[in-house]
């Protein structure tokens, strides 16, 4: 099991854990994350599931691939540290990761 610390536009922090292989995305709709609404499932055909990733992380993420990077663009507000949530697999080196919640997905 691995630790992922949300940090909500409040910042308030809510930490929670994920099994590995688990996205970040089914481990925030598991603890009622009401930030994250992910309404394709997961699929990536919408971006109602973008986060922004703390600086100290995003060296240790896959990069995105073209598709990610297009669906992100729609998002509002996105800038270099933003992903989609159903794209970050967690596993033992994301441990403890953080992620910040936009304000809304609209």
């Amino acid at each position: 099991m691995s630790t992922i610390v949300f940090v909500r536009s409040d910042d308030e922090r809510i930490e929670v854990t994920a099994k590995s292989g688990q996205t970040v995305m089914e481990a925030a709709l598991n603890h009622g994350i009401n930030e994250i609404l992910a309404e394709c499932g997961g699929c990536m055909s919408c971006a109602t599931c973008h986060v922004y990733v703390s600086p100290e992380w995003v060296d240790k993420l896959t990069p995105a691939d073209v598709m990610e990077e297009s669906l992100v663009a729609c998002a509002i507000d996105p800038n270099e540290r933003s992903r989609l949530s159903c794209q970050i697999t967690m596993d033992d080196v994301l441990d403890g990761i953080v992620i910040h919640l936009p304000e809304s997905q609209y």
